[in-house]
């Protein structure tokens, strides 16, 4: 349940160096139909251009129009796939997903896509988004005499498999219906491909054309990187059904308004997709010069955490004329591999994902921009390491405001325990992560740099307040969902 109060019964301890300090999106999902031709490369690539939002597992499912099979497994895309693996999988329609786990255990049972079984058939589902009646869902299920669900996209699943009536679409339309919280979903069956989503459109999806067939994806990044031209997002509360008649789709009606999730601006979309008929990049862009009006500083040299803060921190140097380096280089295959750390390596935090370039930052007074602060473990890392590189002062500029509640939307944000702003005031953060200052953009900065009216969107990591239909399942005040019959 959400909290109604932000005092806390214990001092705020921030987590011991080397441990996980960073905002996480669920997955990403991806689905090809392309008649004629084998899916299981694209798809494959596709889910490539897609693994930023999800590196805990990974699998594809593909059906030749008579037989679902799926390839799924822990790790990343290149630790799962190899050619041998992806010429097991033919057909031309499938389903691909990445996944970082918010709900349900970090095991390959809950890999996707899942795949499972109704009167109709086989069908493959990819969920990226959580659920917040979840538990209601699940005592559906057991009354149904179903097997016991572990992840809430294990709950989706299995609800349209126990629907006995209806075709595919109404089965959907039906677990829409039903269904509270995030939910961005791609579903295969032997011969028809679904997208769909909430209808608040908390997570993205959209389509774009395959040569002479279709594609949906997370983002347009994926679409691109296959050759799809992108057509539009799917809209919240939508269907959209594709098969040999071509694409059509429908609308399930809702008293509830879009509040899409503002992270994907600041922080986990790729800069190169499109969202909302712009490049991200130019809204992170914005978010830089925007921050350097409202948190200006007398500095030397502006810097950026690579890779997410790049576009923020070029637009805070232009904005305030201080010119723009590089002060840290990412250190990018290291944590993309089974082999983990052990506990000295992993004492050494940051230093594992960052070098500073010391020629750069000697003697300078240097401004860090960076897309958010968590449980404040990282920040007050790259800090120390800057200093150590020679850096006479360091002045820490945010892209968002404080994240003083968590996520029940499909991110893992932390618990309020966790989250440094819902525990310390700025300078206290300042102090607790050793900052010559600290700032923060403005939610007001932060709107405005996407070009977007406030209220398109999901803010309720910073102000606590979720989109309606979701904050009263979240504080217990609607309703629990009929049987399933």
């Amino acid at each position: 349940m959400m909290r109604s109060d932000r005092t806390l019964p214990q001092p705020y301890q921030p987590k011991p160096a080397g441990s996980e300090d960073a905002v996480h999106d669920a997955c990403g999902v991806c689905g090809i139909f392309a008649p004629g031709e084998d899916v299981a490369r694209p798809t494959y690539f596709a889910l490539y251009a897609l693994q930023h939002r999800g590196q805990e597992s990974a699998g594809i499912a593909v059906s030749d129009g008579n037989e679902l099979r799926v390839h799924k497994q822990m790790g990343l895309l290149s630790q799962i796939f190899t050619e041998e693996i992806l010429s097991t999988l033919p057909g031309y329609l499938s389903v691909g997903h990445t996944r970082y786990s918010t709900t349900g255990s970090s095991v390959v049972y809950n890999a996707q896509p899942l795949l499972a079984t109704s009167e109709l058939g086989a069908f493959a589902l990819a969920h990226n988004g959580n659920l917040v009646n979840t538990d209601a869902l699940r005592r559906q299920l057991a009354a149904t005499a179903a097997d016991a669900a572990d992840s809430d996209s294990d709950v989706i699943a299995k609800l349209i498999a126990a629907f006995d009536h209806g075709n595919m679409e109404e089965r959907i339309v039906e677990v829409m219906r039903r269904c509270i919280g995030a939910f961005s979903i791609v579903l295969a069956t032997e011969r028809q491909l679904f997208g769909f989503r909430d209808p608040w459109g908390v997570r993205p999806l959209c389509v774009g054309r395959y040569g002479d067939g279709w594609m949906l994806a997370s983002e347009s990044c994926a679409l691109s990187t296959v050759g799809a031209e992108f057509i539009r997002e799917v809209q919240p509360g939508e269907i959209v059904i594709i098969d040999d008649r071509g694409m059509r789709s429908r609308m399930v009606p809702t008293v509830h308004k879009p509040a899409n999730c503002i992270f994907e601006y600041i922080y986990f979309s790729r800069p190169d997709t499109s969202y909302a008929g712009q490049e991200l990049y130019l809204a992170r862009y914005r978010m830089g010069r925007a921050i350097a009006r409202e948190q200006p500083v007398d500095a030397d040299v502006v810097i950026g955490v690579p890779d997410s803060a790049t576009a923020a921190a070029i637009g805070y140097a232009d904005e305030s004329g201080l010119p723009y380096i590089e002060g840290l280089m990412k250190n990018r295959y290291i944590g993309r591999t089974f082999i983990s750390p052990d506990q000295s390596m992993r004492s050494q935090g940051v230093k594992l994902k960052f070098n500073p370039l010391v020629a750069n930052l000697k003697g300078k007074r240097v401004v860090l921009v960076d897309d958010s602060i968590v449980r404040g473990t990282t920040t007050r890392q790259l800090v120390a390491m800057l200093r150590r590189a020679g850096a006479s002062e360091v002045h820490v500029r945010l892209t968002c405001p404080p994240m003083r509640h968590p996520c029940f939307l499909g991110v893992d944000t932390a618990t309020y325990d966790q989250l440094i702003a819902a525990n310390l005031s700025v300078p206290e953060i300042r102090a607790a992560i050793n900052a010559d200052s600290l700032g923060y953009l403005s939610e007001e900065g932060l709107v405005g740099a996407t070009s977007r009216p406030r209220s398109d969107f999901c803010m309720g990591c910073f102000t606590g307040r979720y989109p309606a239909g979701i904050h009263e399942e979240l504080t217990g005040k609607v309703r629990e969902p009929q049987p399933v019959v």
